[in-house]
């Protein structure tokens, strides 16, 4: 076939489409691409968007198929890649539409438009960033599990794992798999999805609620056209992703209230799928009918990445932000932060920005003065970390891992949690190991007691940086 010829099969196709796949994945994703060629049976198809073609190969595959056949014969197929000069051709084009003031409109291009803003409205109300996805997902053997589980979920929700329980400490990639689900199945479903954090849930909860003089004072009272809104929200979809469950704990009402979102939703088949920084059976106060529902789907973990995965993280966020680096570079930073992704993440901001601002090119020599990692664990123990903030408050090491709650020790303790976190880089479970503190009292202590105070109390920020410079002796 001759290029005009092939084009022409290609417009058949399209017409085939568009009533046999969803309105966004035929505007979004199929309109854009070109047909090149048509040889052996096949119609050669280039895309402008490296996301398509993992989609369209994985979801659509059998639908453009069936489409070709009935255009060209049987057995007819296609090949689908990514073209970066196509690409570029497109967003260029994009831009010059976009620049246009639109006027007489085809009825196609009117629908395209709507579909385009439906499509936008659909991410808005699933609360999802679609940066966050499954193709960027560096998988390890932290991370296979859990990985292979939220896939599964996302081709075939509500089937096997419902609920779905991911756990593990912060920045390990639990929130990038809740939001690589949902970005899946916006893009290959026409199902209903919504993504919350538990804290924006007990927000939303407490709106119902108001203050109402009564003769006697006042006293909260129920709205309740504003809790049946609120019931729908939750309850009219088809995919749950709820993030940071760990919060729940101790808001009795708000779990009660929870619990019967659960039950509406496992009842009518509809998936959930649960984050949280431990597993259901270590959330304090979470009421057992709660916690025997969480387990009984599937409760999977994510751990820290071993040193290969880090390399290899550090390396897809590089080319995700277009950054060249040397080999050294991400070894360096692997090698240093060990406990999570955004640890990892954050490093490599750091040394890019350093390197953007002094005007240095990105080495091992600018990498070491941007993070200044000289006091570093190998080091530095949380034994002799602890004993300088005991000998600075004049207490002792064995009162920092005790229960005195004197104003002192206190302050001491907090300030202790706070440093082995940010200076030793553990993880909150190893601090709380090793001060025989709960991992919520290490996260309270860490983030919003020193953490949040340094910030505005200068006397605090001087002990600290006091502290931090007698473990340079």
């Amino acid at each position: 076939m001759d290029v005009l010829q092939v084009k022409d099969v290609w417009e058949k196709v399209k017409q085939e489409l568009i009533s046999s796949v969803p309105d966004h994945v035929f505007y979004t994703w199929i309109t854009p691409l070109e047909a090149v060629d048509f040889e052996h049976n096949t119609l050669v198809l280039l895309s402008p968007q490296q996301m398509s073609v993992n989609i369209l190969k994985n979801s659509w595959s059998s639908a453009i198929k069936d489409a070709i056949s009935k255009v060209v014969g049987e057995n007819a197929s296609f090949s689908l890649n990514y073209d970066a000069e196509l690409g570029k051709k497109y967003i260029q084009a994009k831009k010059k539409q976009s620049a246009k003031i639109v006027t007489g409109q085809t009825d196609a291009q009117i629908r395209e438009t709507e579909v385009k803003k439906s499509l936008a409205q659909m991410q808005s109300e699933a609360n999802l960033n679609l940066n966050l996805k499954f193709e960027n997902f560096v998988v390890g053997d932290n991370s296979k599990f859990a990985y292979n589980a939220a896939l599964a979920v996302a081709k075939n929700p509500a089937q096997k794992f419902n609920p779905l329980f991911i756990y593990g400490a912060s920045g390990l990639g639990k929130t990038h798999l809740l939001q690589a689900i949902g970005h899946y199945l916006l893009f290959n479903s026409k199902l209903k999805v919504r993504y919350v954090r538990m804290e924006e849930y007990f927000k939303e909860w407490i709106k119902c609620f108001q203050l109402n003089d009564v003769q006697s004072g006042k006293k909260k009272s129920c709205n309740e056209t504003q809790m049946r809104k609120f019931r729908q929200k939750f309850q009219n979809i088809d995919i749950l992703l709820m993030d940071d469950i760990q919060f729940i704990e101790s808001r009795a009402k708000t779990m009660e209230d929870f619990f019967s979102t659960f039950e509406a939703l496992h009842t009518n088949n509809k998936q959930i799928v649960i984050a949280s920084d431990r597993q259901p059976k270590d959330i304090p106060s979470l009421s057992d009918r709660l916690r025997t529902r969480f387990e009984m789907g599937l409760v999977v973990d994510i751990v820290s990445p071993d040193y290969d995965t880090r390399i290899a993280i550090v390396k897809a966020y590089a080319n995700e932000l277009q950054v060249n680096a040397p080999d050294d570079v991400f070894e360096y930073i692997a090698q240093n932060f060990t406990d999570n992704v955004r640890e990892l993440k954050g490093a490599f901001n750091k040394v890019s920005a350093f390197s953007e601002i002094f005007g240095e090119k990105i080495n091992i020599e600018t990498a070491r003065k941007a993070l200044k990692l000289e006091i570093k664990k190998r080091e530095l123990t949380p034994e002799l970390l602890a004993n300088k903030v005991a000998d600075y408050f004049g207490v002792s090491v064995k009162d920092l891992k005790g229960n005195a709650r004197n104003q002192k020790v206190a302050k001491a303790r907090q300030i202790a949690l706070y440093l082995c976190r940010e200076i030793l880089k553990m993880s909150y479970e190893s601090i709380g190991e090793f001060f025989n503190k709960k991992h919520s009292t290490v996260i309270y202590s860490c983030r919003d007691v020193v953490g949040e105070k340094i910030k505005t109390d200068t006397d605090l920020a001087k002990i600290i940086d006091e502290i931090t410079l007698s473990l340079k002796d």
